[in-house]
Order: structure tokens, then sequence, then C-alpha cells
């Protein structure tokens, strides 16, 4: 299959992808899509999932996950297409840590292509303190928020991180949760609806956070749209 050849290849073949040919097995392409139609349905789509955080299910029946029955979030839909697998998981790192901009708009067109029409009344990057965003270079989430915002008229609104705190990598579930209590302040007043913008889902606990903060500052709703969710693992069991 034209993607699995992809997943050998690695991510050069995004390096290297131009407009006219598909980004995931460089066939040539007719019009101005970014990727074959038999790439796009070997994509790791996120199907089940638990239509509140978008953590996948084991079962086809549309029902909340353990989590969200024992404890909802402070936002209120995830929009997550795709899984945090083979080849998007490439797809993201190229991306987040090569600030490819190739990666990027790729990941920005699915997410649209997810959500065509989006109801939001604006939308919001996950921020970064000034430290880390000089030491990443780049924040990954302001960058797919500002290119979705230029695409969907939507405006673009602004949060303020007060701590960083440690790294989230390695810590369960419990963890992550309470390592980012207080961690977000939204200084201007919100439209109703709004939508927290990131990379990747992995527990929730920073769109939790910010949903928080967001509401403290007036929105009535929020969701997340993001362009991946992890898979479960063990710690969030």
């Amino acid at each position: 299959m034209r993607l699995k050849r992809w997943v050998a290849a690695g991510s050069a073949l995004v390096k290297r992808a131009l407009p006219g040919y598909c980004a995931f097995c460089l066939a040539p392409l007719e019009g101005g899509a970014s990727w074959c139609s038999e790439c796009f349905e070997q994509l790791p789509w996120n199907r089940p999932a638990c239509p509140c955080c978008g953590d996948q299910l084991t079962n086809d029946h549309p029902s909340l996950c353990g989590h969200c029955i024992s404890k909802r979030p402070a936002f209120e839909a995830a929009h997550v297409a795709l899984r945090y697998a083979s080849p998007i998981n490439a797809l993201v790192r190229d991306f987040k840590f090569n600030a490819r901009p190739r990666a990027g708009m790729l990941l920005c067109e699915l997410m649209q292509d997810s959500l065509p029409s989006p109801p939001f009344d604006a939308i919001l990057p996950v921020p970064m303190t000034p430290e880390r965003a000089r030491d990443r270079g780049f924040n990954q989430a302001h960058w797919l928020a500002f290119e979705l915002a230029q695409r969907s008229g939507l405006p673009l609104l602004e949060a303020r991180r007060l701590k960083q705190g440690p790294s989230q990598r390695g810590l369960n579930r419990q963890a992550r949760f309470a390592n980012l209590a207080g961690a977000f302040v939204v200084e201007t007043p919100p439209p109703a609806y709004v939508a927290i913008v990131d990379d990747v889902v992995t527990t929730g606990a920073t769109a939790h956070a910010l949903a928080l903060a967001l509401r403290r500052a007036g929105a009535q709703r929020v969701d997340v749209w993001a362009a991946a969710r992890t898979p479960l693992v063990v710690d969030d069991v």
C-alpha cells in the first residue's frame, strides 16, 4: 500500500513533497489536493472516539469514555480526527521539532478537512511562556491557529501562560492535571464559543486548564480542535 511505503521512507518524503504530488506517496495529483484518495483513506482515523475528550473507545457505541463519565473536563467536545500514529506522528514531529512549514500546512489542511465549517466564534492557541517559546524557537499551536484563522476567517484570541512547570512527558494523568492547575489566564473577555487549538491532545489536561481560564473570563462553551489524539496508555487507565 502507498501509505506503508511512506512510513518506511520516513519524513523525508514530506520534506521533498511539492504541490501537485501526494505528500505521502508522491503520486501525481490533479487539482489542489495535497494527498491522494488511497493514502487519505489509510490514515489513522480517530474512530471510535469519546465525543467529549476524543480518546479512543474500545467499542463502537457513541458513549463517553470512563474518564469523562467520572469527571467531565471543562471543555465540551474535542474535534480530533486523527490518532497519533504512523504516519501522523512523524508529520507532527517534523513540524514540532524541526519547524517544517510543509508538515505544518499538511496538519492544518487535515484539521480543516475534518471540520470544514467551524461553528466557533473564535479560536485560541495553547500558549507557551516566553522562555519556552525562545527555547523551542516557535509555538506550533499558535502557528496552526494562525493558519486556521486565516483560512476560516475566525478571530484569533490570546491567553497568557503564568507558569511552565515541569514537562508533561512522563507524568501520569493525575500529575498532568495537577501540574497545570492555574497555569493560564485570559485577560480579554472572549466571545461565547471558543475552540482551543493544539497539535496533539494526550490526557486533555492542558485543554482542561485553558478551558477553565476561558470560562472564568466569560466564555460559555469551549471546545478543542487538534490535529491528533494519542492512543490510550497505561497511565491513563
